[in-house]
């Protein structure tokens, strides 16, 4: 079979999600089965993989499910303990008395601390901590899901304390030893040209996040109104990524995200306070829950007047504080608990004689952390037993609703992953899904390979496994089309991480944390556009890069990227310009 009718084929699983769950709005309850069986059809009659495989597959992909609804299970039962604690209605007064201006908000919430807890732990979680808090805090819950997505890019890469690029890119290229004889060396240099193009085309994340959400949650629908914090939003950009990418290139992959997500807070909180390069005499706030779309809405309520006591806002931070300090305590190679942690696994081994195997490191997890946190909360916040018990089970009845979807989504992945090895003699279907664009594309292939990266991450829901799958691919492809394979396997990075923002299984885990069950595909429609734009904008930033030696500075990938740039400008300055006619007065756009 060609190349190009196998890459088509390995479409299909694809196809079928972007059909069901985001063109005909299904929820991922009842897409993502579907695109299980289409998967599954493929790998058995096309690809020829053994049923035992297929079933194996489909049981590992069960148990990450697992893994995943324990994580949010974790998280809720945190926000829930909270609530009920009325540690909350103090979090929620301590960022009003910072600003109430809800723009200002999500970028430290989302943007800031979301990165630090991605550098910390990674692995959806920022959307397991940040998404919550910012319903807490008063945000419809769509909005808070599509902001928890969206930064879901620039910090990725270096998540986990740099686990997508110290395991993915490292595992990947590792499998040809005649690349190099010192591997952690090629990987800590991909490593800073990761954080370049991120800086590059992360500088947007921020704006992108308060356009969209003034755009599809605000009372005047208006990107004008997200769009007029510009220069705050570009603060706040800079802020997290200059020592994001010094830290990358000087110290390693490590803690890139950790320390730029911890120094942005700092200089951004304190501008916020100092109203630094915000509106003047200006707010901006959602309109009365009473007034917001059904949609918007998911099924946890978050009742901050009528739970709890009141305490000290370092009482009521705390949770938060363990958190963040209990995940980077137990992500760090130096100590002795990440060992320790790690040593414990549920684990099984050759499923029905396969060669495919599972594990759950439970005490690892984050959903560890946070039940662990939420045990502590009870003591720290002086809980009543019936509150607590309250927390539990509510926490409980919204991850049994997020079941379904994952049960589906995550083993659909595993199929679509373990598909080498057949009886047909094809690769896997991500590796012929990336040998027709390859075949396609000839020098103009840094415009593909952040979205071969993206795709990867789309299936497989991790930064980490699309790294594994496409680095050595995409090494192979730099190094066949005569550029430096460094910076291919750099954009395969960048990519893999920008995937995030529409991956499947962590927008229904998002989703979960606040009740937003089978809404999934509207919020994969609103994170779609910030997913080209980053993509496109770092693959043209590549190409004019690699090619820059033979071709000169005023090649395809410098218009391209000089265009998104001239095009950002004047979407900025022509939006300025209509909302200072909208709004003469400049006072309070949205009450």
């Amino acid at each position: 079979m060609s190349t190009g009718m196998l890459a088509i084929l390995s479409l299909l699983p694809i196809i079928a999600v972007a059909v069901f769950l985001v063109g005909l709005k299904w929820p991922a309850s009842k897409a993502m089965p579907i695109a299980f069986l289409v998967a599954v059809a493929l790998a058995l009659f096309v690809w020829k993989v053994p049923g035992v495989n297929v079933a194996a597959a489909s049981v590992h992909g069960l148990v990450v499910a697992i893994t995943l609804l324990y994580i949010i299970f974790g998280s809720i039962l945190l926000l829930n303990t909270l609530q009920e604690s009325g540690g909350m209605r103090t979090i929620r007064q301590g960022f009003t008395d910072i600003t109430a201006d809800r723009r200002i908000q999500v970028i430290i919430i989302a943007w800031l601390f979301g990165s630090f807890i991605e550098g910390a732990s990674g692995f959806g979680t920022p959307a397991a901590v940040a998404v919550p808090l910012m319903v807490g805090l008063g945000f419809p819950a769509m909005a808070a899901v599509v902001a928890g997505m969206v930064i879901q890019s620039t910090p990725v890469s270096f998540g986990a304390v740099g686990t997508p690029i110290l395991v993915g890119v490292l595992s990947g290229l590792s499998a040809d030893a005649s690349i190099t004889d010192n591997f952690l060396a090629l990987v800590s240099q991909i490593g800073g040209q990761v954080a370049i193009l991120h800086m590059i085309a992360g500088t947007l994340v921020p704006l992108f996040v308060v356009a969209l959400m003034t755009r599809f949650f605000g009372k005047n629908k208006s990107f004008s109104e997200g769009i007029k914090i510009w220069k705050f939003a570009l603060f706040s950009a800079f802020a997290m990524t200059i020592p994001y990418v010094i830290v990358a290139n000087t110290l390693g992959p490590e803690f890139p995200s950790m320390t730029g997500g911890l120094v942005g807070l700092a200089i951004v909180i304190f501008a916020a306070k100092k109203g630094f390069l915000m509106p003047k005499d200006e707010v901006w706030q959602f309109e009365e829950k009473s007034k917001w779309n059904p949609d918007w809405t998911g099924k946890i309520e978050i009742q901050l007047d009528k739970k709890g006591k009141e305490m000290s806002m370092f009482t009521a931070w705390l949770p938060y504080v363990l958190v963040g300090l209990f995940l980077v305590l137990t992500r760090l190679n130096a100590l002795p608990l990440k060992a320790w942690l790690q040593s414990v696994v549920l684990k099984i081994e050759n499923l029905f004689g396969s060669g495919i195997g599972t594990s759950f490191e439970i005490l690892y997890s984050p959903g560890t952390v946070f039940i662990l946190v939420s045990i502590l909360t009870f003591f720290i916040h002086g809980m009543r037993s019936g509150a607590y018990v309250n927390a539990w089970k509510q926490s409980g009845k919204t991850t049994l609703a997020a079941s379904v979807a994952l049960v589906f989504t995550v083993p659909m992945v595993q199929v679509f992953i373990n598909t080498g090895g057949g009886a047909a003699g094809y690769n896997q279907m991500p590796i012929e899904l990336a040998n027709g664009a390859a075949a396609l594309a000839g020098e103009f292939w840094p415009f593909f390979a952040t979205f071969i990266g993206g795709i990867g991450a789309f299936i497989a829901g991790s930064n980490t496994v699309s790294n594994m799958m496409f680095a050595l691919f995409q090494y192979d492809v730099g190094s066949q089309i005569g550029v430096d394979p460094t910076w291919i396997v750099a954009l395969q990075a960048v990519g893999g991480a920008a995937g995030n923002m529409i991956c499947v299984h962590n927008v229904v885990a998002a989703s979960a944390v606040v009740g937003l069950v089978g809404k999934e595909g509207e919020v994969i429609r609103k994170t779609l556009f910030p997913f080209v734009y980053y993509s496109l904008f770092a693959g043209a930033v590549g190409y004019s890069i690699v090619w820059y030696s033979t071709k000169g500075i005023f090649n395809v990938g410098s218009i391209v990227a000089v265009l998104i740039a001239v095009a950002a400008v004047y979407i900025i300055a022509t939006n300025n310009r209509r909302l200072s006619l909208e709004y003469p007065n400049n006072k309070t756009i949205s009450k």
